[in-house]
């Protein structure tokens, strides 16, 4: 009997993530999860301590809400991960699932928030942003503009609404507004151009309209307090490095409080009367999500690049162990900081040994993210098969401050690039990487990246890996959704008929003729966010010029949620990259 690989060993493990409880049942609660080879949503009755596969569909569900009364759940119903759908109510009990919203039109989600009676829902179509109330069954128009804007949360009351706009037209830094649910405005809050505010949540308590803000006054993410109704406005001087997030606790009297500096996580607890700061003690790596249970239980999902995911609970330990196998560990990562022309990048490395190796320099999509210490099945499969793995948070990355995430306005694509160069040059002088066997290699923005590097970079790499890249912008531009061209007016400077320029000199296709390294390119056939006309476009310039490439297609959207798409996808990646980047024996 063949020994599966390791690699895909931590593909095939059970996942999930950190499980929703309903706030005034808090006994029911749902999480998602790839238990069955497909991630579905999966509901969780603690006070059996059963659990049951609630969702079942080809290409599996992403998102998924729990009511606060746990009678129902909403998930969001699209084609084959087009994205493009509504949402169902499904009962939590009986599993009987409806559309929800009948009045409302398909479209992209732009946003649900459930109160005690009321819904708020957000529809992103071509003609820009529509926001729906449903009271009493009936949902109704109560926000309109052809600018991005997205649904907030709702007050525990039912009251007031918030949500996020750009109808100044900057979709990267938008304003906040709260509403009735009649749609008439309460108040409005702007920090001004190139400061970006979005409202976090309402206090819990029902006579508390207080609204958590992220805003970014002094150059990197932080916390306000704001009553829409007093306007009155208190700025959370919280004294972390790094870019802080939090969410309540149910008294309301204190903020559990998570700062992410230099690629890692910290966990705290912040009281607002007297603000004091209180670390709460959590191994070093990433936390991906922690909220405060109605009944005060910190919860929170937490993993490093050496121990994959886990649920946890504060002072009790595993919340929830998944089913089936648990995937192998892998190896630690090395931070650096590389001198590069915008400032000093930070760089995170793994290898499978000392010395030199045949390198994979992994760029991360967004391109508002960051690389960070966090367990990656993909970076374990490259380690394991005998490559070097560098991760580089190039000028667009978030987590070191706002004027190095906007770095990247006006001039997307060629920035990140000469950050990726530096590093690149830094990583061959300092003998890790074989300069003879360096690949670039990432997904959406990543595998964006991945294309205009080897077009203006042809000499660096020795071949290319792009999955669900931007190929061909124009014609990207003219499929995408709408959310992403309000994203791209943005970094361009306008739309393409506006101002084309930019446009033109950051895209891929431009610089096929110089392309001399094979590259691989993955497409997802339902893909909005990176369709799949542009990357024809491009794939047939590399035809016509008799480029070596590979094509590897899957009916899915913006990615997989399918274990076996994922395992298919690296397997397609690690033989490609041995054919033309040998890799060197992990023992010898």
């Amino acid at each position: 009997m063949t020994e599966i690989p390791l690699w895909q060993q931590r593909f095939l493990a059970t996942r999930i993530q950190l499980p929703q409880f309903a706030r005034y049942a808090e006994q029911r609660a749902l999480y998602r999860s790839n238990a069955t080879g497909v991630e579905e949503i999966y509901l969780w009755d603690r006070s059996t301590d059963t659990h049951r596969q609630a969702t079942n569909r080809k290409n599996g569900t992403r998102s998924a809400l729990i009511a606060p009364d746990g009678e129902h759940f909403w998930w969001f119903n699209d084609t084959d991960g087009d994205e493009h759908g509504h949402w169902m109510r499904q009962h939590f009990a009986s599993g009987q699932a409806n559309k929800a919203l009948a009045d409302v039109p398909d479209g992209y989600s732009a946003g649900l928030a459930l109160g005690r009676e009321l819904v708020v829902v957000g529809v992103s179509n071509d003609d820009g942003s529509t926001l729906y109330a449903q009271v009493n069954g009936k949902a109704h128009q109560i926000y309109q503009h052809e600018q991005d804007a997205g649904v907030g949360d709702v007050s525990s009351d039912d009251t007031l609404i918030a949500i996020s706009h750009s109808e100044h037209g900057d979709s990267l830094h938008p304003d906040l507004r709260v509403l009735r649910a009649d749609g008439s405005t309460v108040a409005e809050l702007s920090d001004g151009p190139g400061k970006e505010l979005y409202p976090a949540e309402f206090s819990p308590l029902l006579n508390d309209h207080r609204l958590l803000v992220n805003h970014e006054r002094a150059g990197r993410t932080e916390l306000l307090l704001w009553d829409p109704l007093s306007k009155d406005v208190r700025e959370l001087h919280i004294d972390l490095p790094g870019e802080i997030s939090g969410t309540w606790y149910p008294d309301a009297s204190a903020l559990l409080v998570i700062a992410h500096h230099n690629a890692r996580s910290t966990m705290h607890r912040y009281d607002l009367a007297d603000e004091t700061l209180t670390s709460i003690d959590t191994y070093p790596g990433i936390i991906e999500d922690a909220h405060v249970s109605p009944s005060g239980a910190v919860h929170y999902q937490w993993s490093n690049a050496e121990k994959p995911n886990q649920i946890l609970e504060l002072g009790t330990g595993i919340l929830l162990k998944p089913t089936g196998n648990i995937a192998p560990g892998s190896a630690p990562i090395e931070d650096h900081w590389v001198p590069g022309p915008g400032g000093d990048i930070h760089v995170l490395a793994a290898a499978p040994g000392p010395g030199t190796w045949p390198t994979i320099f992994s760029v991360h999509g967004g391109p508002h993210a960051a690389d960070e210490d966090a367990f990656d099945a993909w970076r374990a499969a490259y380690l394991d098969s005998g490559y070097a793995v560098i991760q580089v948070n190039y000028r667009g990355s978030t987590g070191y401050g706002s004027a190095w995430r906007d770095a990247i306005i006006g001039k997307p694509g060629h920035t990140e690039l000469a950050d990726i160069a530096a590093v690149h040059q830094w990583a061959v002088d300092r003998g890790l990487a074989d300069p003879q066997r360096c690949v670039i290699s990432g997904y959406s923005w990543g595998g964006y990246l991945t294309l205009l590097g080897l077009g203006t970079q042809p000499e660096r790499w020795a071949a290319g890996v792009a999955g669900v890249p931007v190929a061909d912008y124009l014609a990207a531009y003219e499929d995408e959704m709408e959310a992403l061209k309000a994203m791209d007016r943005v970094l361009f400077g306008g739309a393409p008929h506006e101002n084309p320029e930019p446009w033109l000199h950051a895209s891929p296709i431009e610089y096929v003729t110089n392309v001399k390294a094979p590259v691989l390119i993955l497409a997802g056939a339902n893909d909005s966010r990176c369709p799949l006309r542009q990357i024809e476009n491009y794939v047939s310039r590399l035809e016509e010029l008799n480029k070596p490439h590979e094509v590897f297609r899957f009916d899915a959207g913006h990615g997989s949620l399918v274990t076996a798409d994922r395992i298919r996808m690296v397997q397609a990646e690690l033989d490609f990259l041995a054919k033309h980047v040998a890799p060197r024996s992990v023992i010898g």
